[in-house]
């Protein structure tokens, strides 16, 4: 058993549980730390490596479900209005809202992946993608975040829904986040900060389930993965959902009592790091 491949899998699960949903970008830091740790190609086969951020991905996604399971369970329940069940209270008008938030990624990011992983997927740019995002979350909270007259996810329209979509679409350059990105679309449209996460946390399902569905199609490794890389899979989709799990939580919970500026100032700190250990080589 390759220990040092089962040790990098905690490492990288720990890091996406602890990013994919808050606002300073999981894929920046799992490139970063993907880096400093050597869990990169040619280490490592390319097409293993990102079958292994896909999986761990959906451990993150997981969570979400496990979480709000109540909610997604009544919009199952509810899916088709009728009787006790008004349109606007429906599972249908409910998932209909979010996918209609998913149109432009869809859109602009299908197209596009391969060239901005191309062309982004590397240390600087993510660190000028944390740095201008920190900016711009800043300035973004000061000026909107007070309008936040829908206080729930059930009251986001369909111009609401493609506002946050379009916003969304930042998150295409690594290190911008799509949590940091759906939240600030979130505040334009008028949403509350704790109804923009949650609204993130539900465009995720989705968005990260066809992301994911489509890549594991398009690298189809698994049969070719020795035992090592199939228990690493395992152990980071695990390790990513168990901090995942704890992560939203709490982050809810800060969301409801603090401003969100505090990530703004790591991700500076961080974005600055990253560029000194860049221009020394050291990335």
């Amino acid at each position: 058993m390759d220990i040092i491949l089962i040790l990098k899998a905690v490492v990288i699960g720990i890091i996406e549980g602890l990013t994919e949903f808050l606002p300073v970008s999981s894929t920046g830091h799992m490139i970063i730390v993907g880096n400093l740790i050597n869990f990169k190609a040619p280490a490592y086969p390319k097409a293993y490596v990102d079958m292994f951020e896909v999986v761990i991905q959906l451990g993150a996604i997981l969570s979400v479900v496990v979480l709000y399971w109540d909610k997604i369970k009544e919009t199952l329940l509810n899916f088709f209005p009728g009787g006790k069940v008004s349109p606007k209270e429906s599972g249908l008008r409910f998932w209909l809202i979010i996918l209609i938030a998913c149109i432009p990624a869809i859109v602009l990011g299908f197209p596009l992946k391969d060239k901005i992983e191309e062309k982004l997927f590397y240390p600087i740019p993510v660190a000028i993608a944390l740095v201008v995002g920190a900016v711009w979350m800043i300035y973004a909270e000061n000026k909107y975040r007070n309008n936040n007259r829908h206080t729930t996810i059930s009251s986001v329209n369909a111009r609401q829904a493609l506002i946050i979509g379009a916003f969304q679409c930042l998150a295409l350059w690594p290190g911008m986040s799509r949590s940091a990105s759906t939240i600030i679309g979130a505040w334009i449209a008028g949403l509350s900060t704790v109804a923009g996460a949650e609204f993130s946390f539900f465009l995720a399902i989705p968005m990260m389930v066809g992301a994911s569905g489509l890549s594991l199609i398009k690298h189809n490794v698994l049969s070719t993965c020795n035992s090592s890389e199939i228990i690493a899979l395992v152990v980071g989709f695990v390790v990513s959902f168990v901090v995942a799990l704890v992560v939203i939580d709490k982050f809810i919970k800060f969301l409801k009592k603090k401003p969100m500026r505090v990530f703004a100032v790591y991700r500076i700190f961080v974005g600055i790091v990253i560029l000194a250990l860049a221009f020394t080589h050291v990335l």
